[in-house]
């Protein structure tokens, strides 16, 4: 949730993100992944990691950062046998284009609003392209080609700033010393998501995360019941603004009025997205094989 200081830049990114994250739920995608016989978590991985090309599981779990490495592993890199990096680019693509007019209706997608925040979004974008050094995971999205239509702009933009931002994240919490795991047991340690949820999707054993709690209690960062102390709420907040200052590059190139009027623009959409659900992750369990492993985006 956003705060009362909460800057323009972070505001744009964390109100439209949304529109690019439900890619990630809704059951269209794994519908086309499922074309190519790719199915569950694999999909997760195959569509997200097809922008670096037909890499090993080894480059994979370094870039998505959070997961268990044995869970990389079981979709890299056999699905690349099953469907090129190109196709299961396009796949994605195609998922969103399907989404996203099931979830705004054709009217809004074709709308002047959408127009709009895909010209302010892909101006922020297209600075960050400029920027590709240290960010591996965004410079590999950013040799993607832009499509054509504004809602696609729009997402293809926001998925390129998000990638931006998420590669900043990594560097952050590793300026800190936070591994991966760390990360996200931290996260469920501060009482926003379920640890069982976010320990079943990026494929941690109990005691591998049983281990890692016990770390971070020795480190002074949580404490006896496996809350965030004080220095552990602290060490938190210092990451997320770190990585809003390194994020923030890209959206100067609109400025705060544009960063203030694309949110205004795509409030609306995002909320209609949550509203109808489409950022359920349990939207996937019918539609995989293996419903316990299921993505929830970055920590």
């Amino acid at each position: 949730m956003g705060t009362v200081t909460e800057s323009p830049y972070r505001l744009a990114w964390r109100v439209t993100e949304p529109l690019h994250a439900m890619v990630y739920f809704v059951p269209e995608a794994p519908a086309r992944y499922a074309k190519f016989g790719i199915e569950g978590m694999d999909g997760y991985f195959a569509s997200r990691g097809a922008a670096l090309g037909p890499v090993g599981p080894e480059l994979v779990t370094a870039v998505f950062y959070n997961f268990n490495p044995a869970l990389v592993s079981r979709a890299i890199p056999s699905v690349w046998t099953k469907a090129t990096p190109e196709q299961l680019v396009q796949a994605r693509l195609e998922a969103a284009d399907a989404a996203l007019t099931r979830g705004l209706g054709a009217e809004v997608v074709d709308g002047p609003e959408i127009a709009e925040a895909a010209v302010l979004a892909r101006r922020a974008a297209e600075k960050a392209v400029t920027l590709p050094h240290g960010r591996p995971l965004f410079a590999a999205h950013a040799a993607l080609p832009w499509p054509d239509r504004p809602h696609l702009v729009l997402f293809h933009a926001q998925m390129l700033l998000r990638e931006f931002r998420g590669d900043g994240h990594v560097a952050a919490l590793l300026a800190n010393g936070i591994s991966g795991l760390d990360a996200i047991v931290m996260h469920a340690a501060s009482g926003e998501i379920d640890p069982r949820f976010l320990r079943g999707t990026r494929g941690w054993t109990g005691e591998q995360w049983a281990e890692a709690e016990g770390d971070l209690r020795r480190s002074g960062l949580l404490d006896d019941e496996g809350r965030l102390t004080e220095a552990g709420v602290a060490l938190r907040a210092h990451v997320e603004d770190r990585t809003d200052q390194v994020a923030e590059v890209a959206y100067r190139a609109i400025g705060e009025e544009g960063c203030r009027r694309l949110a205004e623009l795509t409030r609306p959409l995002s909320r209609t997205i949550v509203k109808g659900g489409l950022l359920n992750p349990m939207n996937l369990v019918t539609h995989s094989s293996r419903p316990n492993h299921l993505p929830e985006g970055n920590q």
